[in-house]
């Protein structure tokens, strides 16, 4: 099991995450991608998606049109772990 990163951990992280911030009320991070429409949004989500798998790690997330609303949490850790850090990047990389 992937144990949690420590608050100063995860800020340290944060700051290299850019668009990532804690979600309010859980030891999770979140960003909202914003696309040019429904197809680039489910493009990314489909990449997002094939790299989410091979890191055996899922993420929480809504698609609403355009928009894509991810969270990120261990949940067998309890809260924000290396992968979820790893995975913020992943899909930071493929939303350009």
């Amino acid at each position: 099991m992937t144990e949690r990163l420590s608050a100063e951990a995860r800020r340290q992280a944060l700051g290299g995450l850019p668009g990532w911030t804690e979600v309010q009320g859980r030891d999770a991070i979140g960003k909202t991608f914003i696309f040019k429409d429904f197809n680039e949004a489910f493009g990314f989500m489909t990449r997002a998606a094939l790299a989410a798998e091979k890191m055996d790690h899922h993420p929480e997330w809504r698609n609403v049109y355009k928009t894509v609303e991810v969270v990120l949490s261990t949940h067998d850790a309890g809260g924000v772990t290396a992968l979820d850090i790893a995975l913020a990047q992943t899909m930071n990389a493929i939303a350009g």
